[in-house]
């Protein structure tokens, strides 16, 4: 291994980086696609002319039907599941004569098997992680058509305890690489000492030779600023590396006067990694990474850059919706937006390999990680889990993971595992997650290791010593019981891994110093996990499927976030029904049924008492009836709500938060009337020509005054002029079985979403939403 010591560039602007050597094509577009098996279809002159015609990333699962009789059950959100095909063909083209050429998918769901012109590459029964193929021994000279085949498999049923989605789900890409190339995500920037004069910085590689014959390499880094300035850039000596051999180097360099990566400014630097030989550049890789220091401390928690705080995390599926597990971007970012809104600070990936497209998103907004891999071991949850391939398979997926998701800044801690079902025989858990932890640490030293432990008093691993194995230890849930747990052992770092939406959860938390964090369960509503038919997603979140913010989110709001705020609800109690909805009837669970309100529109309108909760970070709130104060209320020691009885008479309803003398916050529920028209709201109203790229457009059905009406329920059509497409549709009603690919929905709670996005051309398209005897409304987006 070469080690180099730096120089340090100041003030050379040379631009944002882009690749010299290595080429990156999408190839997203145009697939066939059967949902079916069909015999011999790796072959390349399979017919497939009758399939459909798709571009990925693509869930096949999400067009439903939804079915109560479905193999993965509630868990699946009686959606379907099977065998499918995806066929791809294609020429390579004439510069590439020369290169290694690779396909790389960051998610098929799953039991994947890839062909190339017939030849199997490879088998994968993951859905979650990336894998590569290397094509090039099989592919047809320039100019001859080349077939890629895919087929996936979830015939075993349930195979997981949330929905999946199904088919290439996630985007995929052709690499072409020089025979003498880094080797796949062996480039690892780390940041051993910071202070705020300078950052070192460490650059580890591989170079694989996959030429027949010895090459003379070296390595050249450069780092950019976040604002395109060359901060630094070192080169180290020459290594000649035999065919056929891989070797590591290192450059150590350092950047003058470090902007830290944090959640308030996530400032991300660039480095732009070659390998070079007789002055020409080989391969290339370009890794942003942020320069921050963190830690966990005993008796004091979480740090990041010498700023002690409190983790405020959510639990998050993969799912998007009603996009299923084919996610576009700006889903993620206006859920992301969101979430923060609220005060979340970190999200925990729940419970399985996120997008890396996830990870950039999460660096670049700001938001801690904990990266998690594994819901099972060896003893599975469900029939068709991944606990079949545990043995062969998880060491080689974590250490794969791990190397290609260990430069995101976000990333604070690696998660090993979520109620694990193993831990009642501890010698053997031990031994497993001994292996796990030597991953982990040998690919990425930098990051401790937690495990979210499921109720460790009753297997004993507070005693046996595995839970001291962990660099952090997690549990789900029983707060008390990790108290204890530091308590017992004081050197212990203590993280809540998953946690409920209670008052006295957050207060376990706010109140004692070692508790480093919490990840709420949940941070937004997912598809699957629903246990009984109609439901077919769960209402756990604090803000729904469709992104709406939930009554109990403004809660979490007065707890986390900053932004003065105040908020008003009524609350009906555990054991009445919920008139709001009838499909609450059809179920048994009590988890399902809707307690709050974010409304002054009861069904029943004579006389009678409400009661009124005001969520809020204020001072002190004053509650306001038609213009009649109702008493101010200060805010108390345990954050709980401040609760008004109030004789219901329509009008307005309003409480006014002060800090002192100064009113910092106002919130107004209105009587509703019956409805009169829809109203469209959207928070932009231009559009890029990019599959990630969509906008949320919420419906409302509001009566004469403009007041939104929460029973409406009114069947919405929607009508869209090219070049827009509408992409889906949703109301976040957990029993509803519309399909999320229409152009029409009912309201649920008076409102519904459409997402549109551009399609083939630039221009502008109007969006239109009708309904029977109500007023139609109207918005035209522009594609830029």
């Amino acid at each position: 291994m070469l080690i180099l010591s730096l120089f340090c560039l100041c003030g050379s602007v040379l631009g944002e980086p882009s690749l010299e050597a290595r080429q990156i094509e999408s190839f997203n577009s145009g697939w066939r696609f059967v949902k079916a098996d069909a015999d011999a279809a790796e072959k390349p002159d399979f017919d497939d002319s009758s399939w459909q015609t798709v571009d990925v990333p693509h869930d096949w699962s999400i067009a439903g039907p939804f079915s109560s009789d479905a193999p993965c059950d509630g868990d699946g959100g009686f959606l379907p599941t099977g065998i499918s095909w995806y066929r791809k063909a294609f020429t390579v083209p004439s510069g590439w004569a020369d290169k290694l050429v690779f396909v790389e998918f960051d998610g098929i769901m799953a039991n994947s098997t890839v062909w190339i012109n017939g030849h199997q590459l490879g088998h994968r029964p993951s859905g979650y992680v990336s894998q590569r193929y290397e094509l090039t021994p099989h592919l047809k000279p320039t100019g001859q058509a080349n077939v890629l085949a895919v087929r996936t498999d979830t015939t075993v049923q349930p195979d997981s305890r949330w929905y999946t989605g199904q088919g290439i789900y996630r985007p995929v890409r052709l690499i072409a690489t020089d025979p003498v190339r880094l080797g796949q995500w062996s480039t690892f920037v780390s940041t051993p000492k910071i202070t705020d004069d300078q950052a070192a910085i460490r650059v580890q590689t591989e170079v694989v030779n996959a030429a027949n014959t010895a090459r003379s390499v070296s390595i050249e880094t450069i780092f950019y600023t976040p604002d395109g300035t060359t901060a630094a850039r070192s080169t180290s000596p020459a290594k000649t590396i035999a065919g056929g051999k891989t070797e590591p180097f290192e450059l150590n360099l350092t950047v003058r006067q470090p902007r830290r990566w944090d959640i308030v400014s996530p400032a991300l630097y660039t480095a732009h990694t070659k390998v070079i030989s007789e002055d020409k550049t080989l391969d290339d890789v370009i890794t942003a990474f942020g320069i921050r220091e963190f830690r966990f401390e005993p008796a004091t928690g979480f740090w990041l850059n010498g700023r002690n705080f409190k983790i405020k995390g959510a639990c998050v599926h993969h799912d998007g919706g009603a996009f299923g597990a084919a996610v576009p971007l700006q889903v993620w970012r206006d859920r992301l937006e969101t979430l923060r809104s609220l005060g979340v600070n970190a999200i925990r990936t729940a419970h399985n390999a996120v997008a890396p497209e996830f990870l950039d998103l999460c660096d670049r907004m700001g938001f801690l990680v904990m990266n998690e891999f594994l819901d099972v071991w060896q003893v599975g949850k469900r029939r068709g889990d991944y606990h079949r391939f545990f043995d062969e398979w998880a060491l080689i997926d974590t250490r794969q993971t791990v190397r290609r998701d260990r430069n995101h800044p976000s990333v604070i801690i690696y998660s090993a595992g979520n109620e694990i079902r193993d831990t009642p025989r501890p010698e053997r858990a031990k031994r497993i997650l001994a292996s796990l932890i030597e991953v982990y640490h040998t690919e990425d030293p930098t990051r401790p290791v937690t495990q979210g432990l499921f109720r460790p008093n009753v297997s004993g691993d507070y005693d046996n010593g595995l839970a001291d194995m962990l660099d952090v230890v997690g549990q789900n849930y029983r707060e008390n019981e990790l108290l204890a747990a530091y308590r017992q052992n004081p050197k212990r770092k203590i993280l809540g891994t998953e946690n409920s939406h209670d008052l006295n959860v957050w207060l376990a938390m706010r109140d004692h110093p070692p508790f480093s964090g919490q990840f709420i369960w949940s941070g937004i509503d997912y598809l699957g996990e629903s246990r009984q038919w109609p439901a077919i997603s769960t209402p756990f979140g604090i803000i729904d499927r469709a992104g709406g913010l939930r009554p109990r989110s403004y809660q979490r709001q007065s707890w986390w976030a900053d932004e003065p705020m105040v908020h008003i609800v009524r609350r009906i109690g555990r054991n009445e029904p919920s008139p709001i909805d009838p499909g609450y009837e059809a179920s048994t669970d009590a988890r399902f049924r809707v307690l709050e309100f974010s409304d002054w529109t009861p069904m029943n309108r004579q006389p009678h008492t409400e009661t009124v909760d005001v969520y809020s970070n204020c001072e002190s709130v004053e509650l306001f009836l038609n213009g009649r104060s109702l008493g101010a209320k200060t805010r108390p020691d345990d954050d709980s709500p401040r609760t008004w009885r109030v004789e219901f008479e329509p009008g307005v309803i309003r409480a006014v938060g002060s800090n002192g003398d100064q009113v910092v916050a106002v919130k107004a529920h209105r009587t509703a009337g019956q409805p009169a028209a829809v109203r469209l709201l959207a928070p932009r109203s231009t559009l890029t020509m990019d599959w990630d790229d969509v906008v949320r457009v919420e419906v409302q059905i509001v009566d004469e005054n403009g007041v939104l009406v929460p029973a409406a329920r009114n069947q919405m059509a929607f009508e869209v002029d090219e070049p827009g497409v509408i992409a889906a549709v949703d109301n976040a009603d957990v029993f509803s079985h519309e399909s999320f690919q229409a152009h029409g929905r009912s309201a649920y709670q008076g409102r519904c979403y459409v997402w549109v996005r551009a399609g083939a051309e630039r221009g502008q398209f109007t969006l239109t939403a009708r309904s029977d005897d109500l007023k139609a409304d109207t918005l035209t987006f522009k594609i830029q």
